[in-house]
């Protein structure tokens, strides 16, 4: 069944039009851009299937274009377009936290550094450089490691932190089992990040831990 086939009141975007998209659920959006189910299987159905099977619409964010295909109602066509629109969704998030005059507070930087490890399936460490005036230089990933660990090496960090000119940084990285909470190893790379900075002159402002859905501040937790 389309969503053409139900009455007025109950089509997603007929409500859209009429009320606005705020007034309509995460399952009535995502079937309008997928606009029909499959054999048995109502649109709406399918789009609440697929907001369960990954937790959340910030799961549907990360999913990659194979494992949409996986998925039974989606074909190669619909998934490659859905793939393309949550990658569009993503690059606008994306936009708009780092034309930023600032990154101000904790929840900005969470919010920008969650959108930089969504969907990073291996342990990642990246370093947010910023100005004297907590403006963004740049949002690289530097080291790349395993599952539940990566390399850090504080020379590089340093040397690229004196390259862009930064007069701060923010350095974070992900757990991929999804709980936030550092190890031992985390606090001692930290303090060892933070002198090697300090010698020149620059600052080490937090280390942000991305879990899933969640997200830990070193500076808040009073560990560095």
């Amino acid at each position: 069944m389309t969503i053409k086939e139900l009455p007025e009141e109950e089509r997603p975007r007929e409500k859209l039009i009429s009320l606005g998209a705020s007034a309509l659920s995460d399952t009535e959006l995502l079937a309008i851009l997928l606009r029909t189910g499959y054999k048995g299987t109502h649109v709406l159905t399918l789009a609440a299937q697929l907001i369960q099977r990954f937790k959340s619409l910030d799961g549907l964010l990360s999913a990659t274009p194979t494992q949409l295909k996986a998925l039974r109602g989606l074909g190669n066509a619909k998934a490659t377009e859905l793939s393309a629109i949550l990658e569009i969704c993503q690059r606008v998030l994306s936009e708009k936290l780092s034309e930023q005059s600032a990154i101000n507070s904790p929840d900005a930087t969470c919010r920008y550094l969650q959108l930089h490890f969504r969907g990073r399936h291996r342990e990642e460490f990246a370093c947010l450089f910023l100005d004297t005036r907590n403006r963004v230089l740049a949002l690289e990933t530097l080291f790349q490691g395993t599952l539940d660990a990566a390399p850090v090496y504080p020379r590089e960090v340093v040397k690229r932190a004196l390259e862009l000119n930064a007069a701060a940084v923010i350095v974070s990285h992900n757990h991929p089992s999804g709980d936030p909470q550092p190890s031992q190893a985390d606090i001692r790379i930290t303090e060892t990040l933070k002198k090697a900075l300090a010698l020149l002159d620059i600052r080490l402002l937090d280390h942000i831990i991305i879990g899933k859905g969640e997200t830990l501040s070193l500076v808040e937790q009073g560990l560095m």
